[in-house]
């Protein structure tokens, strides 16, 4: 084990020398060897790794539990403390000193020879660091929600099916028997026909006021992390915090909206369309730097006449996750809990020539099994991108005080040029979103 001032000095030479890095024993990936990107059972996947704060280095974890499917061999992070925790953790249950690092995703993407990525970092970096990453057609384990911006959005879904990679959003409630068999009641009927629904996200959680101008610490490339965003005085908001700044994030609404409303839409089979309708209200920070809203409640409408309501949970009666409210009852799911009208929903068993939802009983393992059957995740990217919609929908609705008329098949504001540009948000020269 290095101590601090010894593992930062070695790690900042292995970030400046990544390319020499390199030079250490390789495990060569399936895709490498013209298998055309189809792996056979006892092929190990090649793995590294983007980001990996403690969002990413979860990631890393759970993927090294699979030692005997993947070899994670690589991780890129522009915070060198990061690259230290991450790189003992890969080091260890490998019990080698192999893990290769590196500061820049783009270096990371030319140098390494890899089947697969998993990749969590700020949500204003989706767009870029996503396609750059199907680009080279590495199959990719993404964390929600999928962009910060609906154009970037469909740039990763494009992306995707472009290069023909597996995707899995890391929205792991689809992969819990809970929020699989309360959609599966729903959509088969057992509370009648769905009237309207109601979403609950969490309240809350803007920072508040302007916290100093602070020196920007050794082991942090503060000009990389912000990237494609304004330029800004380092204030400490980089690790947590950038979540309640709207350059970076859309707070709560944008950060739960990959899991909730993407649960609420798979109970009424709309998971690959949307509303058409949207219009609310927020309650917006009144000065500091801290600017998405600390409340929040929009509504929208659903061509075939369901309305649902998206709000922060201290405002809806049943609280957090999703509530289907049909003719003959109601239906309620969240994170430790199921709960219907009448308790005997509950208990319905889905027959064999009713709806059958998607079947995943472990997020992480239904990736790697995609990446061989080269199969369709519970997760993927068009679904992602349409939960991630109606959030990003919402927030226009809610900022400019306008009712929005959009239509799913096209992607667009209906008769609103000006509201259309909403729909993405200028990048700080020289970032662009990378092209074949």
């Amino acid at each position: 084990m290095l101590n601090k001032t010894n593992r930062r000095d070695f790690l900042k030479r292995s970030v400046a020398v990544s390319a020499g890095a390199l030079i250490l024993p390789q495990i060569i990936p399936s895709t490498a060897l013209g298998m055309g990107g189809k792996l056979a059972p006892s092929d190990r996947i090649v793995m590294g790794a983007i980001g990996t704060g403690a969002r990413g280095r979860g990631n890393v974890r759970e993927f090294l539990k699979r030692d005997k499917t993947v070899q994670m061999v690589s991780i890129c992070d522009l915070d060198t403390t990061h690259l230290a925790k991450t790189k003992e953790l890969v080091d260890a249950a490998y019990k080698n000193n192999d893990c290769r690092l590196y500061g820049d995703y783009r270096e990371f993407l030319e140098k390494e020879k890899l089947d697969a990525v998993t990749i969590a970092i700020p949500d204003h970096w989706h767009g870029i660091v996503y396609t750059a990453a199907a680009n080279k057609k590495l199959d990719i384990y993404g964390e929600k929600p999928l962009a910060r911006t609906i154009y970037d959005s469909q740039a990763i879904v494009n992306a995707v099916k472009r290069n023909n990679i597996v995707w899995q959003t890391g929205s792991w409630q689809r992969s819990k028997v809970t929020f699989r068999h309360a959609a599966e009641l729903v959509v088969n009927g057992r509370i009648g026909k769905v009237s309207h629904i109601e979403v609950g996200l969490p309240d809350g959680g803007a920072g508040v006021g302007t916290p100093p101008i602070m020196q920007v610490p050794s082991e942090l490339n503060w000009e990389m992390w912000l990237g494609p965003a304004p330029k800004v005085d380092y204030r400490g908001v980089c690790h947590w915090n950038w979540r309640w700044i709207l350059d970076y994030s859309g707070g709560q609404l944008t950060d739960w909206a990959g899991h909730h409303i993407d649960i609420a839409q798979w109970g009424i089979g709309m998971e690959r369309s949307g509303p058409i309708e949207f219009e609310g209200e927020a309650i917006y920070p009144r000065d500091g730097i801290y600017n998405t809203p600390v409340e929040y409640d929009f509504m929208c409408k659903y061509a075939n006449g369901i309305q649902m309501r998206v709000a922060n949970s201290s405002r809806l009666k049943h609280g957090g996750g999703a509530t289907w409210y049909g003719d003959k009852g109601w239906i309620s799911v969240d994170r430790g809990r199921i709960d219907a009208s009448d308790p005997k929903i509950l208990d319905e068993v889905i027959g064999e020539k009713e709806i059958q939802l998607y079947k995943s009983d472990e997020h992480f393992d239904n990736f790697l099994e995609c990446m061989r059957t080269r199969g369709e995740t519970v997760a993927p990217a068009e679904i992602a991108h349409r939960s991630i919609s109606v959030g990003l929908l919402g927030e226009i609705a809610m900022s400019t005080g306008q009712k929005i008329q959009w239509d799913p098949i096209k992607q667009e504001i209906i008769g609103d040029q000006k509201l259309n540009r909403l729909l993405t948000r200028p990048y700080r020269k020289p970032w662009e979103l990378p092209t074949l």
